[in-house]
């Protein structure tokens, strides 16, 4: 399958795999990238440049195939040394970026004279418009249903994509929902020229997480998201658990008067023991409502065999028997 994303950075299939916080390993990049796509490690997990370049290097050894770097810009009391995480992958030789979180327009210079291919990480259609104007290459849009930050518009993607199909030039992926052949095709349908899959590709062989986490991803509906952190205008989309219930009880009773400090036990330094130690109880992870599609845990390559097996068959069979004749 052809589309502008598989031709801008060079895969052969237009899926591209989410930048998760502690599943962007090399494993889980090397993986998706072998199958097709585009596996992505997620640059603020590995916390240092040299950390960051050394799993850059893990990567290399385990494909030749391209694969990127997330890079999330979050506002911080102490920031993350960006130049230094920016210098490391340029010098890494990767071609591909994904950025996410604020404007990323003081970093697209250095990026883009190292021949880097960049993509911004969208959840309405003016910061998407944004992301044209400053320089990047693509968009992922993000519509409500995401794991993570959904922002704060609440527009789900039937019909956050074909506005955005309306709107941009640029190439865009769709992300939120993401999770076989039906999402891409219908993504496709609506204006998108691939998809984002984060959720899905933690249920995975290849996903460098414990087994209960991938678990909770096939027991879990399309209902047991909860949406945290509204008060505060950093709404995050979680699988719920004890600590989540908690978290809401305290925004509840707390009203206007929520601080972060007041939800910190919930949600600060939770990720190494949700995905490495497999205490699901451990505070809020991110998750999206497409938990309720996840049903098995195959290896990257028989998802991504499946996923395009299944979108040709849509294409080729299902879809024309609608033709009137």
């Amino acid at each position: 399958m052809r589309t502008r994303i598989t031709e801008l950075f060079g895969i052969e299939h237009p899926i591209i795999q989410g930048g998760m916080h502690f599943v962007g390993f090399a494993e889980m990049a090397a993986a998706v990238s072998n199958a097709g796509g585009l596996g992505i490690i997620t640059g603020l997990t590995q916390g240092t440049p040299e950390k960051l370049a050394a799993e850059i290097k893990r990567c290399q050894d385990m494909t030749d195939k391209p694969f990127g770097v997330n890079l999330t810009f979050l506002p911080s009391v102490t920031p993350p040394d960006y130049p230094g995480l920016v210098d490391a992958i340029v010098q890494s030789g990767v071609k591909a970026v994904e950025t996410a979180g604020n404007n990323p327009a003081q970093w697209l210079p250095t990026l883009k004279e190292a021949g880097i291919k960049v993509i911004h990480k969208c959840t309405s259609v003016r910061h998407s418009l944004k992301a044209e104007s400053i320089g990047c290459d693509a968009v992922s849009v993000d519509g409500f249903e995401c794991g993570g930050h959904p922002g704060e518009d609440d527009i789900p993607n039937f019909i956050l994509l074909p506005r955005a199909a309306e709107e941009l030039k640029i190439p865009f992926v769709a992300s939120g929902g993401m999770a076989d052949g039906r999402s891409l095709v219908a993504a496709m349908a609506l204006g998108a020229e691939g998809m984002n899959m984060g959720t899905r590709f933690i249920a995975t062989k290849e996903a460098p997480v414990h087994e209960n986490v991938k678990q909770a991803l096939i027991e879990a509906s399309e209902l047991d998201t909860r949406l945290i952190m509204r008060p505060l205008r950093n709404t995050e989309r979680v699988l719920n658990n004890d600590a989540v219930e908690r978290l809401l009880k305290k925004e509840q009773e707390l009203g206007d008067k929520l601080s972060f400090a007041d939800i910190a036990e919930e949600v600060a330094g939770v990720y190494p023991k949700i995905m490495k130690d497999g205490d699901m109880d451990a505070g809020g992870w991110s998750c999206g409502m497409v938990a309720g599609l996840i049903h098995d845990v195959p290896t990257c390559q028989e998802l991504m065999d499946r996923i395009m097996s299944e979108a040709e068959e849509i294409i080729a069979k299902r879809l024309q028997t609608f033709r009137a004749a």
